[in-house]
């Protein structure tokens, strides 16, 4: 036969496409930075105020504008460049890192600052996850979409573990390489290790951008219509109208929402586990190996069948594994639960992903993108905050042990609201 039709009949393969890997790896160096910025965050206003309470408004200040902007965000999405798009989020993320090193170098951060340069992440998110989200599906077959979604979320996880592991430890490595004595309070030695991890945040954020500039896909140019309201409620209307979508959605926001415990980390580590800033990167890496170990086998064996029992026992899974974070007391263990928590979490976004994007048509991408990422982001900075207002009130095990039997109640509730998730059997419709 010869060599043209071999590759004409070869299966397709996700090392086939380029602008894919480059996209994974603009993703991969933009997470990582992202997830340094949120350690250097949360540790250095814990130092700062040691406060429950402005560790929950961090997440709080990032969910707004996320949440005021989604529906405009989706629409330009859909309508303009979307490779340009993602390029400018990242690039806002990378003045605000610029310019936290600068203020911890020059000694001027302070609890209102951070929040308010937390405001700014959360408009540069809410464009950046639908620009991302309707990327992918462009740049891969349908068939190999469930594939290529393990794959993303798997090297994702990756860069969720070296981000804060990293973060960690140059907030660890700063005072030394400053030639300042670090006495593990808050002072000017504390806000040189700041001051390096955002510095190494800046310089990946540039990676990515130059990375996502490199993409040579060119979406064909779209029809352009006036940012009405039945254009910009468009994507709400079509996750609406499909209840496997809504159930997989909401599912991950409540569970997530009540289950997770990020924000109270800083406290956990230091005045539950006691250790510094390089055990608080190891904790927020913890569920992320999980993620990698279950991305990377979907990768090669995705779902077939029996998805909706897959994903609601996962998130069961999830609410567990919380319920025994909050009850140790020791280091390992706690890795090791927040380890199975990452794992379960993982099933719950390959499903939901894969749901999503193969039920979605190209001209919609935007719009549902931007919708699904206010989902996720109330889940990730609105639960943030929730965690630290509960733990202000509860004390931070009291309110992860809540958050984890809620999760088993959302369980066992969206067994009954969403009927046809828990029968979903394949994948794709």
């Amino acid at each position: 036969m010869p060599l043209e039709d071999v590759a004409e009949h070869r299966p397709p393969r996700l090392r086939d496409h380029t602008d894919y890997h480059r996209l994974l790896a603009a993703r991969v160096t933009g997470g990582a930075a992202n997830q340094m910025l949120m350690v250097a965050l949360g540790w250095q206003m814990y130092d700062l105020t040691a406060s429950a309470w402005q560790l929950g408004l961090v997440g709080l200040a990032q969910f707004l504008p996320a949440l005021l902007l989604t529906l405009p965000a989706g629409h330009l999405v859909d309508q303009h460049d979307r490779r340009l798009l993602l390029a400018g989020s990242l690039g806002l993320q990378l003045l605000v890192a610029a310019c936290l090193a600068l203020a911890s170098v020059g000694g001027w951060v302070a609890p209102s600052l951070i929040l308010g340069l937390s405001v700014l992440l959360g408009c540069a998110r809410a464009l950046q996850m639908p620009a991302q989200q309707a990327l992918m599906p462009a740049l891969v077959p349908p068939a190999l979409l469930p594939r290529a979604v393990a794959a993303a979320s798997s090297t994702m996880q990756a860069a969720i573990i070296a981000g804060p592991a990293l973060g960690g430890v140059l907030y660890g490595l700063g005072p030394a390489a400053a030639g300042l004595a670090h006495d593990g309070q808050s002072g000017a030695a504390a806000h040189w290790g700041a001051a390096l991890v955002y510095g190494v945040s800046l310089l990946l954020l540039a990676t990515a951008v130059a990375g996502v500039l490199a993409l040579r896909h060119r979406a064909a140019a779209p029809q352009r219509a006036a940012p009405g309201l039945a254009q910009l409620t468009a994507g709400i209307r079509f996750i609406w109208q499909r209840p496997v979508m809504l159930g997989a959605i909401s599912l991950d926001l409540f569970a997530v929402l009540l289950g997770g415990a990020t924000a109270l980390l800083p406290i956990f580590a230091r005045d539950i586990l006691h250790t510094g800033p390089e055990g608080l990167g190891l904790l927020r890496s913890a569920p992320a190996v999980g993620a990698v170990v279950v991305g990377l086998w979907f990768a090669r064996r995705p779902i077939t069948r029996r998805a909706g029992h897959w994903l609601l026992g996962a998130v069961a899974v999830f609410g567990l594994a919380m319920i025994g974070f909050a009850l140790t007391s020791s280091f390992i263990v706690a890795f090791l639960v927040l380890l199975v928590s990452g794992a379960a979490d993982m099933v719950s976004v390959v499903i939901r992903q894969s749901i999503v994007q193969l039920e979605t048509p190209d001209d919609m991408r935007g719009r549902v993108g931007a919708v699904n990422s206010v989902f996720i982001g109330a889940s990730n900075q609105l639960g943030e905050f929730e965690s630290g207002a509960t733990a202000a009130v509860l004390g931070p095990v009291g309110s992860v042990l809540l958050g984890g039997f809620g999760v088993l109640a959302v369980v066992a509730l969206w067994f009954r609201l969403f009927p046809a998730l828990a029968r979903r059997d394949r994948l794709h419709p």
